[in-house]
């Protein structure tokens, strides 16, 4: 997978959070959540586009840093959703199934990055 296509997926990611808050019940913890995992999806695709054009390898690993626990987080709180049963289960597996692939990938690509650079992970 190269850095386009990993940036649609994570945009690919963030566009299916909206369907998927609009469908959380009118509660107030629900909303909490709505806020939380919007900006988080939405900075994890936003944070990596910005990685992709960065002007050194230390300022890519910093915006990539960034969007990996932007995308962990966001895997928490699908994962908030889950365990509060807000939403069916079988509405949320798909994107909690991308969201913890996506965290895994960026994670490795922060390690290779940081071995790299000679970086502490």
């Amino acid at each position: 997978m190269n850095s386009k296509d990993l940036q649609q997926r994570l945009k690919n990611f963030a566009i299916r959070l909206v369907p998927l808050c609009e469908v959380l019940p009118a509660k107030r913890i629900s909303k909490i959540i709505e806020d939380q995992l919007l900006r988080s999806g939405f900075s994890a695709a936003a944070n990596y586009r910005a990685a992709c054009n960065a002007q050194s390898k230390k300022a890519f690993n910093a915006k990539l840093s960034i969007a990996l626990e932007e995308i962990d987080e966001a895997s928490f709180w699908l994962e908030m959703i889950a365990g509060l049963e807000l939403v069916k289960h079988e509405k949320l597996s798909l994107i909690l199934m991308e969201a913890n692939e996506l965290t895994r990938i960026l994670g490795a690509s922060r390690r290779t990055v940081a071995r790299n650079l000679k970086i502490d992970n």
